[in-house]
């Protein structure tokens, strides 16, 4: 039997006293991959903190690879799971080599040094995440897009089991959001990793990924296969707003739009 990449049990999360996740259960089989959608507010960063135990939770379990998350200690966790946030403004003083090589943290000992092997699984990071060109520059001299790969390939140098990616694609042009979603489409593959990902793109909750999770005022509203979504009145009530449906006539893939309200 395989054990659950994540198994997630009636997690609740409060934060000055009010509730933030509420009861939340699913879970996610190892190199399968799953988008966590909703509107703002309705708990999806908290969720994938959690995830990561960078928040406790109020009540619930969380089990990752049939482990409770609260025994790992901080660099087991690291061992197993890494993490992508949004691309931030990017201002540390480091090269790209030195930040990627400094995900090597959870392999390091007590006063040790960065060992030969430390800097190959970083150069096959940065390979991986296409920006091994990029090694020598400055963090604060990259692009949201090429910021965002290095913070991918940072944590492939972690050697994860799982990479949770919150709102990754956010403020990216278009060409950067595909390179970025081909790239994780594509280490996934190659090393069986698992994806969770946090977007506010419906299309591509939709088109990129094997499993939706959508959250409601931090309850989940929908968990399933992504078609599930455009069954009737399942967008509207999530989002509270109308939708339009287009299918690809091409490749038979529907999209959404939101639709207009009714005066």
């Amino acid at each position: 039997m395989t054990v659950a990449a994540y198994a997630v049990e009636h997690l609740n999360v409060a934060l000055d006293g009010r509730k933030i996740v509420e009861d939340v259960s699913f879970t996610i089989e190892p190199g399968t991959s799953m988008a966590v959608i909703g509107p703002n507010g309705a708990g999806k960063s908290t969720l994938v903190k959690c995830l990561l135990r960078l928040l406790p939770a109020t009540s619930g379990r969380v089990r990752l690879f049939g482990k409770e998350i609260a025994r790992y200690n901080r660099r087991a966790l690291a061992r197993v799971a890494g993490y992508v946030p949004q691309a931030g403004e990017g201002n540390m003083p480091f090269t790209v080599e030195e930040f990627v090589l400094m995900a090597r943290y959870p392999y390091l000992g007590a006063f040790s040094h960065f060992t030969d092997t430390d800097r190959r699984v970083a150069q096959d990071a940065m390979a991986h995440a296409d920006v091994a060109s990029l090694a020598k520059r400055m963090l604060y001299t990259l692009s949201g897009g090429e910021r965002q790969k290095v913070y991918i390939a940072a944590a492939l140098a972690q050697r994860p089991l799982v990479m949770l990616l919150d709102e990754a694609t956010a403020f990216l042009d278009y060409r950067h959001q595909v390179e970025i979603l081909e790239l994780t489409e594509k280490l996934r593959h190659e090393t069986g990793m698992t994806v969770i990902a946090v977007t506010h793109d419906l299309n591509q909750g939709l088109t990129r990924y094997d499993h939706v999770l959508a959250l409601k005022e931090g309850a989940v509203a929908y968990w399933g296969p992504p078609r599930g979504l455009l069954e009737a009145g399942r967008l509207e009530q999530i989002y509270d707003t109308p939708f339009r449906f287009h299918e690809d006539p091409g490749t038979g893939a529907v999209y959404v739009m939101p639709g207009e309200r009714q005066p």
